[in-house]
Parts: C-alpha cells; sequence; structure tokens
C-alpha cells in the first residue's frame, strides 16, 4: 500500500481528519510550491533513477531547509530502497520519498513523541521558552485555550517582565480564553513570578501552568542563566517539573531556526517545539532538519492566525502537506482507472 493509499483509508477511519488535512495542506501552500514544484520538475526532466537524478534531489532537498545532515542520510536511504524494490523509474521513486520522510522523522520512536507529557493526576508544568518574535507569548495563549477547551483548569505564569507589553499581552490572552494569569510588574525576577505561578496553581487545583520566559536579556549568557535560574525553582517546587520545555521558533528564518534550538536545548533541555509561521513560508523543511540533527520532536506548528490553526504536529500529514498537488494528482488518475 502506497502512501498515499494509507493517508486515504487512515482519514475514511477518523471523522475529524479530513479537516486537519485540508489546514496541512492550505496551511503549507508555500513550502510545497517551491518543494513540489522542483521535484516535478525533476521528475519530469529524468525518466530513469541514476546518480545525477540523486545529485539533483540533494540540491532540491536543501534549498527547501531540510538540512544538509538530513539530506545526506535521506538520500542514502532511498538509495538502498530503489536498489531493494528494484526501481527504475522516477514516478516510483515519488512515493519512496514520502515513506522515507516520516521515517527519518520518527527514527526508532513511535508517533507518541508528538503528544504534550500530561501528567495524569497531579499539575503539569510547561516551560515556554524562544527568542522575542517568533510568537511565544501568542503560542501559549492558544495552547492554553485549546487546553481549556478540553476539559483542563489552565493558568499562566507572565514571567516574561523584561519585554515591554508582554505582561499585558498575556493577560490579554487570559483574558480571551477565561484563563487566570499570575504576574508582578515588569522588571520583577521572572523566577519569582515562576514560583507564585507554581504556589497559586497548586491551591487552585490547577491541571496545567504555562510558563512564559524573557526572550531577550542584555546578552546570550545572561538569557541562559535566567532561564536555568527559572528551571531550579520549578524542580524545587515540584520534582519532576517542567513536564514539557517547549521552544517556539519562527519557521520563516529557516536554518536560524536550527540554531536557536541547539542554543537553548543547552540551557533548558527542549523537549519539543512550537513552529510558527509555517503557512509563511517556503523553508518548511527545517521540520525535518530539527527533528533529525537535534532530535527534538516537533509538538506544534503553526498554520494560521486563527486559535484553531496552531495544530497538534502529525508528521504523515506534513509530508502529505508537501506533495498534495502531487499525490492527489495522483489519486484522481488511479479512481480513474478503476
Amino acid at each position: 500500500m502506497s502512501f498515499f493509499d494509507k493517508l486515504k483509508k487512515r482519514f475514511k477511519q477518523d471523522d475529524g481528519a479530513e479537516q486537519v488535512q485540508e489546514k496541512y495542506k492550505e496551511g503549507m501552500k508555500k513550502t510545497r510550491g517551491v518543494f513540489s514544484g522542483r521535484i516535478n520538475d525533476l521528475l519530469a526532466r529524468y525518466r530513469k533513477v541514476d546518480e545525477d537524478f540523486f545529485e539533483e534531489l540533494e540540491e532540491v532537498l536543501i534549498s527547501a531547509d531540510v538540512g544538509v545532515t538530513t539530506v545526506m542520510d535521506l538520500v542514502d536511504e532511498l538509495k538502498m530502497e530503489v536498489k531493494r524494490q528494484n526501481i527504475k523509474d522516477t514516478e516510483e521513486v515519488k512515493d519512496v520519498i514520502s515513506e522515507k520522510l516520516v521515517e527519518i522523522y520518527y527514527g526508532e520512536d513511535n508517533e507518541d513523541i508528538e503528544n504534550l507529557n500530561i501528567q495524569e493526576n497531579e499539575m503539569t508544568v510547561i516551560l515556554v521558552v524562544g527568542v522575542n518574535g517568533v510568537g511565544k507569548t501568542t503560542s501559549i495563549g492558544k495552547l492554553a485555550q485549546q487546553l481549556k477547551e478540553e476539559g483542563k483548569k489552565v493558568m499562566m505564569a507572565a514571567g516574561d517582565t523584561f519585554r515591554a507589553g508582554a505582561i499585558e499581552q498575556l493577560e490579554e490572552w487570559g483574558e480571551r480564553a477565561g484563563v487566570e494569569v499570575i504576574k508582578q510588574s515588569a522588571g520583577s525576577d521572572p523566577a519569582a513570578v515562576i514560583y507564585d505561578g507554581i504556589r497559586a496553581a497548586k491551591s487552585r487545583n490547577a491541571d496545567v501552568l504555562l510558563c512564559d520566559t524573557a526572550g531577550r536579556l542584555q546578552n546570550k549568557v545572561n538569557l541562559m542563566n535566567e532561564l536555568e535560574k527559572i528551571k531550579r525553582v520549578i524542580e524545587r517546587e515540584i520534582p519532576g517539573a517542567p513536564h514539557e520545555v517547549l521552544l517556539v521558533l519562527d519557521a520563516t528564518t529557516g536554518q536560524n531556526a536550527l540554531n536557536q534550538a541547539k542554543t537553548f536545548s543547552q540551557a533548558t533541555d527542549v523537549s519539543g517545539i512550537v513552529l510558527t509561521k509555517l503557512d509563511g513560508t517556503a523553508k518548511g523543511g527545517i521540520v525535518l532538519a530539527i527533528r533529525n540533527e537535534l532530535n527534538i520532536p516537533v509538538k506544534y506548528i503553526g498554520l494560521g492566525e486563527q486559535i484553531g490553526d496552531l495544530q497538534e504536529f502529525d508528521a504523515s500529514l506534513f509530508v502529505y502537506g508537501l506533495f498534495a498537488d502531487m499525490l492527489e494528482e495522483e489519486g484522481v488518475e488511479d479512481e480513474d482507472e478503476s
């Protein structure tokens, strides 16, 4: 069964899947425009699978910001699979590329890596980090509303006390979502705000505490030290917490996002990525680079401005978003033949 056939079968079994599929298709239009266009051009120019074909495929994947290391791994896997299946026609490679992109994303892990580590019988603390301008506070607000809609009692701690307007922005989201925000005045010690947030969340029997943090201090060392201090306060108050450290990255920055992920993961043990503005970039391949090079799963992606456009990440749907036009064209042809 081909990659596309497996997806179609899954959509038939899940009523809500078609709506999510459409979000991925629409939200990844820019990345797909570059990616699919170049793959289609490659398939049109090469009728047989040879070394020249693979060399050009490498260039196409690197131009989509998939990352050099990831591309080399992927092409090696493709070469082995092409040999194993004795594939000669380039058209047949399309489905193998789809399958391998999903496989390389998961590695030896299963799909559970995309789920938030929500605790069953105790409060879940989620620390959210990232530089200014990536959509960190907005992502926290959207996540708070989604968790509340799932029936959880959610609170937020306004730990970004340095950026002008950050506390007010989080309060605005709190009002919109009907979620209480614990805050102090601008310029306060962020670790003290998070401490207050934990105490308040415990006393109100909250299910989830979302902690905002600063994205910029005087220099990078100061910022990382501050985040480490916050993490120590959380660990002291709730052993085993934070249960998630989510790093918010802007997809439009491409390889720069990968560099940010490296820096933050050294200071805070990042457990998952929230990749915003994926709908506004042709550099969506960075999802695969982050996962493969840093072994950090992407847990949420931003596919638009609305609350529901912050989507739980799904590697199969992501790959579908890359190939949607080509796969659907193929699907129509198959239906005509039957």
